[in-house]
Order: C-alpha cells, then structure tokens, then sequence
C-alpha cells in the first residue's frame, strides 16, 4: 500500500465534520438580491470598446513625460537637445563641418547643419509619403538603427524617436533641407502637417538641414521659454565632444539677461577636445598633478573609440560622462570603467614602487577630489529612459577599462615625481576615510 495515500486517508477520516449549512444573514441575503447579474470571471462592462489606439504622435502629446522626463524647463530644453544631436551625428560621420544655432525674440529655435539632409524621396513603405514626414511623423523612424550598412556607425539618436517627439511637442515645426542644389520645406503643428514637402527651389552653396521650432505652451506652460545661458553652454560642450566641428551661437540680445553673461555671438571650435574642455571648467583651481592626464582610442569603425581627461585638484571632484556626444548626467557603464582603470592603476603602481597603503584605496577615495571628462562613441548604446541619461551598455565598462589601463600605466611611469604626489594624495583621501568611519 502506498504509505502517502494511506496518510491522507487517515488525516481526511481525523478531520472534524464540516457543517452543512449555515443560518442565512438577511442583510447579506437582501444585499445580493439588489446587485445586478454579472459574468462568472467579473469581466463585465470591459470590452473592446475600452481599448484606445493612439494614431501618429498622439501618444507623445498625451504623455510626454514618458519621452522627454517631463515637462519642466530640464524637459523643454531636452527638445534642443535632441535636434543638435541629431546635428552632431552628421558631424561625427564626417558629414558636416559646422552647426548654427539661433535663439529669437518670437520664441523660435533654429539648428542647422551642413551635412548630407534628410532625404525627401517617397518612403519605399510609407505610400504617399516622403521620407522627411515619416521621419517628422512617425515614431521610431529615421537612419539610426546601426546596423551594418546603416546610416550612421555611431549615433546619438535612439532608434528615430528624437526629431518625431520635438515636432509633436512644437506649436510650429519648419524644417528645410537642401540636397543635390534644390531647397525642400515642410511645415508642422503641434505634429500634424500643414501640406506637402514643397520644392522651394534651386539653390547654390548651401547643403544640410535646418529645424526651426517653438515649444507648445499647451505642453509646457504659456511662461515658458529657452534659456539663452542654457543652451550656450550645451551647444559649446558639442564643439569641446568632437573637435572636428564648429558650433556658431546666436541670440537676439534682448533675451539676455542684464547678469547673464552669454554672449549675443559667439564660435565654437576646439580642436584640443576633453583636455581643453576640463582646462576651462578648471579655471584657476590648484591641481595635485601638474599635467592633465589626457588622451584618445581612435577605432578604425568608430564603434568603440573614446575619449578622456582626467586630473586631481583640492576641490570637489566631479566627472562629466558622454556617450555619442550625448551627455549622461547619471554616468552608467562606461564610467563604472573609469573609476575601475583609475583605481587600479594607481594600485598597481603603488605596488611597483613598494608603497603597501596603496592596497587600502577605493575607487571612492581615487575619484572624491578627481576632475574627469570622458567621452565614448558605442554602437547601438543602450540608455537607462528615453533622456539618455544612464549608459547601460554592458560592453561600455571593459572597452573603457580596455582603453585606459595601458596609458594610464605609461603615464605614471613617466612622470615618476607626479605620480607619487597622486599616490600620497589619494592614500591621504583613504586615512580621512576609515578616520571618518
């Protein structure tokens, strides 16, 4: 006999007799009789009338928090954001040599470029559509996706959303290309259309895209505008992010505050990228080390190619992280690289000259007075949220580990004087530490 069912058996024949019925509760009893029939599984009065297909840009313009994090000044000025960079990645392909920007009193922003220009042909997919207005239109539409034989090997752009959520969120969108010396336009509201692409006509010496745009006050408020500071200081970080472009800013001076120091013009072209940047975002703080320890890993396919400046000083440390030029306020993946090379750098050459309290630094003490700027090109970067503001790309820390380990070795071999002031410096941020704890 099986010694289980024999179990059961004798548990069910130990247990107490359950009674049968119970006395009815008349107010439970009458409270039944009122409610109306419903289906067995409570699935009435939900059916497929309920379920709402949104066309188009609509859902952007219903929930425009879930592409642009909200719709606060940060998210407004996320709008330029996403225009200069899809500016910045014909740049980096070569494309282009030189980006506009113009801020004027009626509230428009304009980015132009002189790169290659969206494509105006009919969309193979789209019937009756040019590629412009699929790629103004349409979610996840444009020449990002960088596969092999893509438009671009790098890119900022995430998968054709950018542009498309800009033109959503806009109370009037323009936008021009000039391509094989003919001008074509396209106009927008609030997303929508307002006619065809028009062939404007034949021009000379002009070639790219032009984006000139104003933000929906249905979106973002009737008071709300541009920051002429703001977005002086993103475009100028663009041209420190490639050298090989130059960024021209201006602003109608009537926007400019009278404390606000931005100028009215202005031209932006730093061929010494990162090291030139962290020099001027320096100023005259006292640095621990004499020389900045900069440099560059060139990868013949882009992918994978980075960029770095780093120093200590006696102030707050900081690290400004960038992917495909985007700017990753909340680091990720390609700075947890950073830190580790750094960190272990500084070990290893601890060891080397017989230095044992090497061995009890962290990453934390190596980086709390560090002064960093890094900048990684990656294809098909994968972000934390639309706003890209975390690098998740899991491939981004061994690249950027990859990277450093080597020059980092050679530049404190190198500067044998240097590096023993850094290491007692950083052994110092270690004692304050565990005196702390």
């Amino acid at each position: 006999m099986d010694d289980s069912n024999d179990l059961f058996s004798r548990l069910d024949k130990s247990a107490p007799a359950r009674p049968s019925s119970r006395p009815a509760d008349p107010i439970v009893a009458a409270a039944k009789r009122q409610q109306p029939a419903r289906d067995k599984d409570g699935s009435e009065g939900y059916n497929a009338s309920h379920i709402e297909v949104l066309e188009g840009l609509e859902p952007v313009r219903r929930r425009p928090g879930m592409y642009i994090g909200g719709t606060d000044a940060k998210a407004l000025h996320h709008l330029f954001a996403e225009v200069i960079d899809n500016s910045m990645d014909e740049a980096v392909a070569g494309h282009a040599t030189f980006i506009e920007v113009e801020l004027t009193t009626d509230g428009f922003l304009t980015v132009t470029d002189n790169g290659r220009g969206i494509p105006v042909d009919p969309h193979p997919k789209v019937k009756g559509k040019s590629a412009l207005e699929v790629i103004m239109t349409k979610l996840h539409a444009g020449g990002k996706f960088a596969k092999e034989g893509g438009a671009y090997e790098t890119s900022g752009g995430l998968h054709g959303v950018g542009v498309s959520v800009v033109n959503a969120l806009s109370e009037l969108c323009e936008v021009e290309v000039a391509r094989g010396r003919q001008l074509y336009r396209q106009r927008y509201a609030r997303g929508v259309p307002l006619g065809p692409v028009e062939q404007v006509g034949e021009v000379h010496n002009r070639r790219g895209t032009r984006t000139r745009f104003k933000p929906d006050h249905q979106i973002f408020g009737k008071g709300a505008t541009f920051e002429p500071a703001r977005l002086y200081k993103m475009a100028r970080s663009k041209a420190y992010l490639f050298g090989g472009v130059e960024i021209r800013w201006s602003c109608d001076p009537s926007l400019i505050g009278e404390k606000d120091t931005t100028p009215a013009k202005a031209e932006f072209h730093f061929p010494g990228g990162l090291k030139d940047y962290l020099a001027a975002s320096l100023g005259d703080e006292t640095q621990i080390t004499r020389d900045i320890f900069a440099g560059k890993s060139e990868k013949q396919s882009g992918h994978g190619s980075m960029e770095w400046a780093v120093t200590w000083f006696t102030g707050d440390g900081f690290l400004n992280s960038y992917c495909n030029t985007i700017p990753t306020h909340d680091g990720g993946t390609h700075e947890a690289g950073f830190r580790n090379a750094l960190t272990r750098g500084l070990r290893a050459h601890g060891e080397l000259t017989g230095n044992k309290r090497a061995a009890m630094i962290t990453s934390d003490d190596v980086m709390i007075s560090a002064a960093g700027m890094l900048s990684v090109f990656i294809r098909e970067p994968e972000f934390v949220g639309q706003t890209k503001d975390k690098l998740a790309t899991v491939e981004a820390q061994r690249l950027v580990e990859n990277a450093l380990r080597d020059p980092f070795d050679h530049w404190l071999a190198d500067n044998p004087q240097e590096s023993s002031k850094l290491l007692e410096w950083v052994i110092a941020r270690a004692d304050e530490r565990v005196r702390r704890r």
